[in-house]
């Protein structure tokens, strides 16, 4: 949710013209993609259907770091190291929690 958080207001005052084609994305990946993957996938039968869906929330994490740096890029934004850090921080927990999970037989 911080991250989520952080994106929205990040992204509040980003151009008009970029509201289709990087704002809209980096607020779904933030807010939609990363919790709810790791959701869904905790509701799954299976430890191997959980590790996929951690699998595409880092891949979400990896998708808003690149949009994040295309806006540093674009001048945009000027910087995004917090944002950076807390991505790294997700995709830590996530390489944990996916390490933590029993193996399938």
């Amino acid at each position: 949710m911080v991250l989520a958080k952080a994106v929205y207001v990040l992204t509040k005052n980003f151009p008009a013209e970029e509201r289709d084609a990087l704002c809209d994305p980096l607020r779904k990946a933030a807010a939609v993609s990363v919790p709810s993957n790791i959701a869904e996938g905790s509701a799954r039968q299976t430890a191997c259907d959980f590790r996929r869906f951690l699998g595409i929330a880092k891949g979400s994490l990896a998708e808003i770091d690149t949009q994040l740096l295309l806006a540093v890029e674009l001048g945009y934004v000027a910087n995004i190291e917090n944002l950076e850090e807390e991505i790294l921080s997700h995709v830590k927990m996530i390489n944990v929690f996916v390490s933590s999970l029993p193996v399938a037989g």
